[in-house]
């Protein structure tokens, strides 16, 4: 093996551990919904709504533009950076949509096993101050 090929490997494999996160990922579906309701905001102001860091705003961001998700467009001719919009493509709303019925899906199981453990609780209660 050749110091290229060695060289070349290690980039691959560098590349390969620096991978968005996975479409699954709930901050995704938040900065897509945000992103939706106003697509001028800035970073730093999706992050401060979101409650995350401004890395990880660009880091989601970033991800999303590498899947297609979103796109950046200047709408302002100006050196400003607060002159962009990320607007969502089409593949974004399927994205979006799609997140929101896993999101709705894994909540809704999770009120189930809650309000299942609500009533356990009550019975379990109820059973005790019979028996004192």
């Amino acid at each position: 093996m050749f110091a290229s090929d060695v060289h070349a490997l290690n980039i691959l494999l560098a590349v390969q551990m620096i991978q968005p996160p996975p479409t699954t990922d709930p901050s995704q579906l938040r900065v897509l919904r945000l992103l939706d309701e106003s697509p001028s905001r800035t970073q730093r102001e999706m992050a401060h709504e979101l409650g995350m860091s401004l890395g990880k705003a660009n880091y989601v961001l970033r991800a999303l533009l590498g899947k297609g998700f979103v796109k950046i467009q200047n709408f302002r001719n100006s050196s400003n950076k607060r002159g962009y919009a990320y607007l969502l493509t089409p593949e974004g709303v399927a994205a979006k949509a799609e997140l929101t019925r896993h999101f709705l899906a894994r909540k809704m199981e999770e009120y189930d096993a809650l309000w299942q453990e609500i009533e356990r609780l009550k019975a379990e209660s109820a059973g005790d101050s019979q028996a004192s």
